[in-house]
């Protein structure tokens, strides 16, 4: 989360007119993260009692994509997934414009961000995404990822000339690898999945799971493809090493509500390294980028754990 787009009162104070939420209070900035402008905004509603939301104004989608997020959020949180959803007008309309951006006006859900992740904490993730991903399956539309297998194959190639020859090719091997995996007949169950369920997309109120956030890179995928970039966070140790007893609790809760498909234990060790590449990928670009505006995030952590995960084949319980 972060703040690019300055957000006045009036701007506020106009939005809501739209809405029966109250009457605005105070509002801040969310400073962190990457893609989207954030502000907390308290409201004091008809009772006379404050309430808290969240304002999120989209700086990289645009109002065409919106209305899928728009969709899946309510979709999820209907269905008890512990999801940030948008609330409607009195017209029964969610997608505002805000500044020439999209915006939601959604709820804030208890809970801060956890430091020192655990085995327990790993397992909760792990039952609350096979409960997203149980949801998810049934859901009516379907999205491109973003920065998928087409992204990846593309920007391989365009970012190759500025690698060392060793690094180029290993991004070359592994995104022929998933190509491979792909021609397979192996029909690997796809849904809705989060794509981006790093551990600061998620709170937790008195060591309990309390919320799942920024569902905005959000497609139809492998499923078991968001769970491994959810073990190449959570259970990573900070030398790009896997922490067994995380990731066994991780897999194992995920397992027990979503079991795995005999299909998916063959597949599991190569998604675990195409996860690792595409987000190694995607740090490469604005980091090698000397006209990136974008908040830098260290690449080598992700070219760690892709060395660690080829040289340490993954399993699934």
């Amino acid at each position: 989360m972060a703040v690019y787009t300055d957000v006045s009162r009036a701007d506020l104070e106009g939005l809501l007119t739209k809405f029966d939420l109250g009457t605005l209070v105070d509002f801040k900035g969310i400073e962190g993260g990457i893609e989207n402008t954030n502000y907390f905004v308290t409201l004091c509603d008809n009772e006379g009692d404050n309430q808290e939301y969240v304002l999120t104004l989209f700086e990289e989608l645009n109002q065409e994509e919106m209305p899928y997020f728009v969709e899946l959020t309510t979709w999820l949180a209907e269905r008890g997934c512990p999801v940030p959803f948008p609330y409607k007008d009195r017209n029964g309309i969610a997608l505002k414009m805000m500044h020439g951006r999209p915006a939601l006006l959604q709820p804030r859900l208890a809970g801060n961000h956890i430091e020192k992740l655990t085995p327990s904490h790993c397992a909760q993730i792990g039952t609350a995404l096979a409960q997203f991903h149980q949801a998810g399956r049934d859901f009516y539309l379907q999205r491109q990822a973003h920065r998928g297998v087409f992204w990846w194959r593309r920007e391989s190639q365009q970012i190759a000339r500025k690698l060392s020859e060793e690094d180029a090719e290993l991004l070359r091997t592994e995104v022929e690898l998933f190509d491979q995996l792909r021609e397979q007949s192996w029909a690997l169950p796809q849904g809705a999945i989060h794509g981006d369920l790093f551990f600061d997309n998620a709170l937790f109120d008195n060591d309990t799971l309390s919320a799942v956030l920024d569902i905005y890179n959000a497609c139809t995928g492998y499923l078991l493809f968001d769970l491994a970039i959810v073990a190449n966070d959570w259970c990573v140790n900070p030398d790009g090493s896997i922490d067994p007893q995380r990731e066994q609790a991780l897999l194992t809760a995920y397992n027990e509500t979503r079991p795995f498909e005999e299909n998916e234990y063959h597949a599991w060790p190569q998604l675990v390294r195409t996860a690792a590449m595409r987000f190694w990928l995607s740090r490469l670009i604005p980091a090698l980028d000397p006209n990136s505006t974008q908040k830098i995030k260290d690449p080598e952590e992700f070219r760690r754990i892709l060395a660690f995960r080829i040289e340490n084949p993954a399993t699934l319980p």
